[in-house]
């Protein structure tokens, strides 16, 4: 289920000069954001949450995932280089399989990574934060991932409606309306980091049972269904 050509021709393409400039720059303006709170504020361990909460999970990693999730299979549909992919003797759900992999590393990598340097930059692991929000960037990274990639298979505007989701949907409805967030990658990754940081500074709407059900349910279902899409694509010669 994982090609290594198809995986070579991916972080190509993922990792290209405009998508890696944009990976780049999220993690560098974390990292900045954790020393200038920790050289003004000190160390202070619910700061610390908020500030991984507020914007690694919350808007660094759904960002990333955009990139990563979109840019594995996106690009080569809308230029329709994805046809000499296909028409090779790999099967279709082994290339959605290997795309997946690809974008849940880079979004791995870029995600969270960075959020464990700036926990540690924030509050040295106090409070096991730093540990609590890299373990849930390293969850929501594959479920975003996965929604990501399927955008990419269904539509030529999975960017936009990619965006739309992760800052209008979670960040925005996911904030007032309380029905919404049982319905958000990040509350369900959140759910782990609770259980894992100390008490009262991390918290989560979805209990972790629902949660880790949530993600790997929609984990799979969306990556099948990438999969099923991508089969019934028809070649230029197919009609």
């Amino acid at each position: 289920m994982y090609h290594p050509t198809v995986a070579r021709l991916t972080y190509r393409a993922v990792l290209g000069r405009r998508r890696a400039a944009i990976l780049f720059v999220l993690p560098a303006l974390l990292l900045a954001i954790a020393v200038a709170v920790r050289a003004f504020n000190g160390v202070d361990d619910q700061v610390a949450a908020d500030v991984l909460g507020g914007f690694a999970l919350a808007v660094m990693v759904p960002l990333i995932g955009v990139i990563a999730g979109t840019g594995a299979i996106g690009p080569e549909i809308d230029d329709g280089s994805i046809v000499y992919l296909l028409a090779k003797p790999v099967k279709r759900p082994t290339i959605i399989v290997t795309k997946l992999t690809v974008a849940i590393a880079v979004t791995m990598v870029f995600s969270a990574v960075p959020t464990l340097i700036a926990g540690f930059i924030l509050n040295g692991n106090g409070q096991q934060v730093a540990i609590a929000y890299t373990l849930a960037a390293l969850v929501a990274s594959i479920a975003y991932s996965a929604l990501f990639l399927l955008l990419g298979t269904v539509s030529r505007h999975a960017v936009v409606i990619g965006l739309v989701y992760a800052l209008v949907w979670e960040t925005l409805f996911g904030s007032l309306v309380p029905g919404a967030r049982t319905l958000s990658v990040q509350q369900w990754s959140l759910s782990l980091a609770e259980r894992i940081a100390g008490e009262g500074l991390i918290g989560s709407d979805v209990g972790l049972p629902t949660a880790v059900a949530l993600l790997a349910g929609v984990t799979a279902a969306a990556t099948w269904y990438a999969g099923q899409k991508l089969r019934v694509l028809k070649l230029a010669g197919e009609e």
